[in-house]
């Protein structure tokens, strides 16, 4: 494949899913640095969000791509240099089930064939999770901090029905496997807790395992505008690799669960009596250093 540069083709780009914060968000910014965008939504009904004034650009075309449509991301990519790629689970399949797995691995395989496919393509930013990281039996044990470098375990993860983690955990190695398979240029994002709507609700499956995960000191938390520079950075620096880890905030103490409760949580059931009363701190015990270093010098 072509090495990444800004010539011809190269500063287009496909977004997918384009309707969600993430996506969406990510549309304006690489708009406003001048790329041309192909925002792939999944439902008719989320083309609206890039109506009106807002979107009123020459460099935005709107394509409706399902990730189970092999056919519909072809169209979605043709003419990209790169894409950016995050799963949001459809309308009618709002909570993560131990099925979600099946379906997210699917539409992984599908967008990675078609990258392998399309000719112009130099690089995917694959949008995964830190919960496809944090979950092993050894995490308390481990002598360093968890990084990038670990995988969550699946039979763990079925064990205790971390859902999410799951499909996460499997989606992004079968995305690494036809990656490396079929020599697609790929690095993933593995992100934190996103703070932004319609993510901050207490039924949000990120979440399952939320005292466990403060507790090990691995329940991080990521800004959006953050974790967009960090797409942007990993897709335009040319020696980005493999996997990172995304977050800019660790739960650690009670203060800081607290404040996060507040936001998920109706004012009665955010804060206890036990909960004021508690002044532990619990140690960091996990790492975004790769990150940090190569977006050092990124201007966002």
């Amino acid at each position: 494949m072509a090495p990444a540069s800004f010539t011809q083709n190269s500063k287009t780009v496909c977004v997918m899913d384009a309707s969600g914060s993430l996506g969406s968000t990510l549309v304006e910014r690489l708009l406003y640095k001048g790329y041309t965008v192909h925002a792939a939504v999944q439902n008719h009904g989320e083309l609206q969000c890039f109506e009106g004034e807002h979107y009123d650009n020459k460099k935005l075309r709107v394509f409706h791509s399902d990730p189970l449509d092999y056919h519909s991301i072809m169209d979605a990519l043709k003419g990209c240099s790169g894409l950016f790629y995050s799963f949001e689970p459809s309308s009618d399949q709002l909570t993560y089930d131990e099925f979600m797995a099946e379906v997210e691995v699917r539409a992984a395989h599908n967008v990675l064939e078609a990258c392998a496919r399309t000719d112009t393509i130099d690089k995917v930013v694959f949008t995964s999770s830190a919960t496809a990281v944090i979950w092993r039996d050894d995490r308390n044990t481990m002598s360093s901090d968890i990084d990038e470098r670990h995988w969550s375990d699946t039979n763990l993860c079925r064990k205790f029905k971390l859902w999410h983690a799951l499909s996460k955990t499997l989606a992004e190695k079968t995305a690494w496997a036809l990656a490396m398979d079929r020599g697609v240029n790929m690095v993933s994002i593995n992100g934190g807790f996103l703070m932004a709507p319609p993510h901050l609700t207490i039924k949000n499956p990120y979440l399952k395992g939320a005292a466990e995960m403060y507790e090990d000191g691995v329940f991080v938390t990521v800004d959006l505008n953050f974790i967009v520079d960090s797409h942007i950075c990993i897709f335009e620096n040319v020696s980005s690799y493999g996997r990172y880890l995304c977050f800019n905030h660790v739960i650690s103490c009670n203060k800081d669960a607290t404040k996060l409760a507040h936001i998920l949580l109706p004012p009665s059931e955010a804060c206890s009596p036990e909960r004021l009363e508690d002044t532990r701190v619990y140690q960091q015990r996990i790492s975004s250093k790769k990150l940090n270093k190569l977006m050092m010098d990124f201007e966002s």
